[in-house]
C-alpha cells in the first residue's frame, strides 16, 4: 500500500551524489551571499511598509523572511545595512515606531516591487514612486498597501544584531485579505505569492503546486 504518488518516488539506492565542498571561511562575503541565496530557495518576500517619525511612508522588500510561529503569531526578516554600513530607512523606522506591515508580492504586483527596491532617499516614498496607494491598517498606525492581495499588520516581539543584519520579529496583530482568496473554514484558494531565488534578480512563480498527505509512522510501518 503505497502513500506517495509516482511522480515524487525515487529508489533512494540508485542516488549517489558527489559534492563539491567550499569553506565559506575561504570565500569573499560577495561569493558566500551569492551561494546562500541561490541555494536556499525559494524564499517568499516580505514587502515591509514603515513609517519615519516625520510620517514618510517607506516600502521595500526583503526575502531573509519567514513565518517561525503560529503561538503567537511571529514572522522574522533581516535588514542588511547599506552600501555606508548604516542601518537602512525600514530598520530605523521600525525601531522609533515598533510596527511595519508585511505585504505580499503577488505577479501583477512585480514591477512595482522592483521600483520599490531602488535606493530611494529617505525622505522620498516609494508609494507614489511605484503607483501604489496607501491603506489604513486596523491595529497600528503604519498603513499597507491598497493593491496587495495580502497584508500583515505586525508589532515588533524583538531584534536581533547578526553582523552587518538586523533581525526583525514580529507578532501579526492583524492580516488583510482579498475576499476571493477566502474559502469556507478560511481555506485559502488560488493565492500565488512570487518568490526569490538566486542573486541578483532570479524570481518564482508558485502556481506549479502539489498536494501529498503527509503519514503517521504507522502508515510507514503498514507499508515497508
Amino acid at each position: 500500500m503505497g502513500f506517495f504518488l509516482p511522480v515524487c518516488h525515487a529508489d533512494l539506492s540508485l542516488l549517489k551524489v558527489t559534492c563539491m565542498q567550499i569553506d565559506p571561511a575561504l570565500q569573499s562575503k560577495a561569493d558566500n551571499y551569492k551561494l546562500l541565496t541561490n541555494l536556499v530557495i525559494p524564499r517568499p518576500i516580505a514587502w515591509i511598509t514603515s513609517q519615519s517619525p516625520s510620517g514618510v511612508i517607506n516600502l521595500a522588500p526583503f526575502s531573509f523572511f519567514n513565518a517561525v510561529g503560529a503561538d503567537p503569531l511571529y514572522v522574522i526578516f533581516s535588514v542588511a545595512n547599506n552600501e555606508l554600513g548604516q542601518p537602512k530607512d525600514t530598520a530605523n523606522n521600525i525601531q522609533a515606531s515598533g510596527e511595519f506591515v508585511v505585504n505580499m508580492v503577488t505577479e501583477e504586483l512585480f514591477n512595482a516591487m522592483n521600483i520599490s527596491a531602488a535606493d530611494f532617499p529617505a525622505e522620498v516614498g516609494e508609494l507614489e514612486a511605484a503607483g501604489l496607494h496607501a491603506a489604513p491598517s486596523v491595529r497600528i498606525k503604519t498603513p499597507r498597501v491598497t493593491e496587495a492581495q495580502v497584508s500583515l499588520e505586525c508589532t515588533l516581539f524583538s531584534t536581533q544584531q547578526l553582523g552587518a543584519n538586523t533581525l526583525f520579529v514580529g507578532e501579526v496583530v492583524m492580516f488583510h485579505v482579498a475576499d476571493h482568496l477566502v474559502g469556507p473554514r478560511l481555506h485559502i484558494n488560488n493565492f500565488s505569492p512570487i518568490g526569490r531565488l538566486g542573486s541578483p534578480s532570479v524570481y518564482c512563480r508558485t502556481t506549479d503546486r502539489f498536494d501529498i498527505a503527509r503519514i503517521s509512522y504507522a502508515q510507514w510501518k503498514q507499508s515497508n
